[in-house]
């Protein structure tokens, strides 16, 4: 394959891969699912204004709800999405973002270990449904900080 063929294949996969992020971008927003009434999400570990180390394991709490992995959808279910120093929600109808302040936890996942550098940081779990886009009302669990040494 010449040089200026390979150019052209990546640059048309590239492409394909982004249509669908486009489409959706486009369409304006998802419609989001209603949460039961008293749901709650919440963080049970590690408590607010604890200190931790650089590596530590967050214990993810919900009420009046299930876990299913993303992509799975069954009523009154959704997946955890942890925000760390996060100071805006991301808005109704929208997908959450997947970067290094929105944790996504896709598997169903009701903990995880992760690493932060040393500081303060707040911490907060978003439930989403299961194409990410947050619940209305959102169920957001209190902002908690930690203290990384």
């Amino acid at each position: 394959m010449s040089h200026v063929m390979r150019k052209l294949l990546i640059a048309a996969v590239a492409e394909a891969a982004l249509l669908p992020a486009l489409a959706l971008a486009q369409a304006g927003p998802l419609p989001s699912a209603k949460a039961p009434s008293g749901a709650e999400v919440y963080i049970e570990s590690p408590r607010d204004g604890a200190v931790v180390g650089q590596d530590f394991t967050v214990r993810f709490g919900l009420k009046g709800m299930g876990v299913a992995p993303a992509g799975v959808e069954h009523p009154d279910t959704g997946h955890h999405h942890l925000l760390v120093d996060v100071t805006t929600l991301p808005a109704a109808g929208t997908p959450i973002p997947k970067d290094a302040t929105h944790l996504h936890f896709g598997g169903g996942q009701t903990e995880a270990k992760i690493h932060l550098a040393p500081g303060t940081h707040t911490l907060q779990l978003e439930l989403a449904d299961a194409n990410h886009v947050p619940f209305s009302p959102a169920l957001v669990s209190k902002k908690i900080t930690v203290h990384v040494k």
